[in-house]
């Protein structure tokens, strides 16, 4: 099915916002675009326009109906429910091949049944979301996926010349988007994920110099959290044909409760996809708060560096160390597919290196120790005598991968 034969999707509540819907309805189909209309709201629908599909639809999708969600009169838990059932809908239609992006509208409740139903949706089809909300924090909401969240300005509350405008112009923005071709499985049969921090900075410029003059893409995700996370998401909605994983800091901070803590699903995608990934651990030796004041306080005698006024880093011990080594080791050994661990011996950051401020090889044996004990047989662990950032650990890294590429009949 070509792209012009796909619709636009709209999700949001018609029953007290059918008024803008309605109008941006007609902005779409001015634009020569079909679209389909999911109705979230639950004390009623709209008379302006036909809906594909009723919020009794969207509650069943989700093991509910509108009576028991209209009698309980609990706001909280009907907004959990209409948000899984739209998503579980919205999934099935994409899966239909029927939509080619899809765009909500709402105050605090719609946007997040909205941006829930934007979940089921891969990367790269747009997700547009005119919302009071745009200037809060949304990220738990949106996780890892390509949302763009456009200020209402005013409230979702009835037409005015303000919300026609921004309506108007949202209407345009998805319509435009949605007319963008996607990745060609070429372009994804030749990219490569990789992770980087600031510490491993000259490791993965280097790396990317390497593959690029290879022929491959390089993709690379700053692990703060929200990027190991959707590096994880991506790969398995299958963008990538390996792993270059030089950054695995995120588990560090799932173990200690840093803010840069991608969740326990952090090096579990390459291997549940079976695709080659070669993993370092590189910067596991830290964790990561914000200002010094924000740090725990059962951490107030650790050794702590302040990497920048808001970025507190704290050095991971031995028994740290041994736990992580252990969590990256089995993580890594679940892949039916090749694999390698690569260990620099003389750091695993920039700041690790000897004379560093995380210079602690005590505390690196664990972690080494415990990744060579807990690797599966079929897993290769190779030890280099160089730190992190050294050229020559780039060089090895690359050239490791490729290997993999090579003897898994990949073109190089």
């Amino acid at each position: 099915m070509s792209i012009s034969d796909k619709s636009i999707l709209i999700v949001g509540c018609f029953d007290t916002k059918g008024a803008v819907f309605a109008y941006l309805r007609e902005c779409i189909l001015a634009r020569g675009e079909t679209v389909i209309t999911i109705n979230t709201g639950i004390f009623g629908t709209t008379q302006a326009f036909p809906v594909d599909f009723e919020s009794n639809i969207v509650a069943s999708a989700s093991g509910s109906d509108m009576y028991s969600l209209r009698h309980d009169r609990d706001r909280g838990k009907a907004i959990d429910i209409m948000g899984k059932g739209a998503a579980s809908l919205v999934s099935q239609l994409y899966a239909e091949n029927k939509i080619k992006a899809v765009i909500g509208m709402g105050g605090g409740g719609g946007t997040y049944i909205a941006l829930s139903a934007m979940q089921g949706i891969p990367f790269g089809i747009p997700k547009v979301c005119l919302t009071t909300l745009a200037t809060k924090d949304l990220s738990r909401q949106i996780g890892d996926k390509d949302i763009m969240l456009i200020p209402s300005v005013v409230d979702v509350a009835g037409m005015n010349h303000i919300l026609r405008q921004l309506v108007a112009q949202a209407a345009a923005a998805v319509c435009a988007m949605a007319g963008v071709e996607t990745l060609s499985e070429h372009t994804r049969s030749r990219s490569i994920a990789i992770s980087m921090f600031g510490n491993t900075t000259a490791c993965v410029d280097k790396c990317t110099e390497l593959l690029s003059n290879a022929g491959f893409e390089v993709l690379a995700f700053h692990a703060t959290g929200v990027g190991g996370k959707t590096m994880e998401s991506l790969i398995r909605e299958g963008c990538f044909e390996a792993v270059l994983d030089i950054t695995t800091t995120e588990l560090a901070d799932d173990l200690c409760g840093g803010i840069c803590s991608a969740g326990p699903e952090r090096l579990t995608a390459a291997a549940d996809m079976g695709i080659p990934q070669v993993v370092v651990p590189g910067c596991m030796d830290m964790v990561n708060f914000a200002h010094l004041d924000t740090v725990p306080a059962a951490f107030a005698g650790r050794h702590l560096y302040s990497w920048a006024p808001d970025v507190t880093l704290m050095r991971t011990d031995e028994h740290e160390n041994a736990i992580l080594g252990e969590r990256l080791a089995r993580k890594v050994s679940r892949s039916p597919a090749e694999a390698t661990i690569v260990l620099p011996l003389r750091g695993i950051s920039q700041v690790a290196s000897e004379g560093g401020i995380f210079h602690n090889p005590a505390a690196d044996q664990a972690l080494f120790g415990a990744i060579r004990e807990h690797a599966g047989s079929h897993v290769h662990v190779i030890e280099a005598d160089t730190h992190i950032n050294d050229p020559a650990f780039a060089h090895l890294l690359v050239d490791t991968l490729l290997g993999v590429l090579r003897k898994t009949n990949h073109e190089i």
